[in-house]
């Protein structure tokens, strides 16, 4: 069940439905609202399949995809094999990563968030920490 405030927030992406997907680092699945699908898409068909590791990485990627849409009452079928993939049991947690959404089993989540707390300031400064240098400030 899609809670109503994010029901609300994706009220322009509903008639068009999602795209379900597995995650490629984490035991999660990946909704992405059509038109970010779309996107995605359009960046993958412009890899030169005559390269193994692209044709090898397409087929993973979309390994499982399923299109899906939210019900008249907020409720989104997972299909098992997605079920299975992502280990959700009976507490699932719907995580905002920026244009998608993850949709995690509860308990996955908080352990792959407690894995990763200590790790997060040298990440931050790893990936965030490099602006300055983009434009010329040290």
């Amino acid at each position: 069940m899609i809670p109503a405030v994010l029901k609300k927030q994706l009220s322009s992406a509903l008639q068009d439905g999602f795209v379900l997907k597995r995650a490629v680092f984490q035991p999660c699945l990946e909704l992405y609202p059509m038109s970010e699908w779309n996107t995605m898409m359009e960046k993958i068909n412009k890899l030169n399949r005559f390269k193994k590791k692209n044709n090898d990485f397409i087929r993973r990627f979309t390994a499982g995809v399923k299109i899906v849409e939210v019900d008249s009452t907020g409720r989104l079928l997972i299909p098992k094999d997605l079920i299975s993939f992502s280990g959700i049991s009976k507490q699932v947690v719907l995580a905002s990563a920026v244009n998608i959404l993850e949709i995690w089993d509860k308990d996955k989540y908080e352990q792959a968030i407690d894995d990763a707390a200590s790790d997060f300031a040298d990440l931050a400064e790893e990936v965030m920490g490099q602006e300055d240098e983009e434009y010329g400030v040290s």
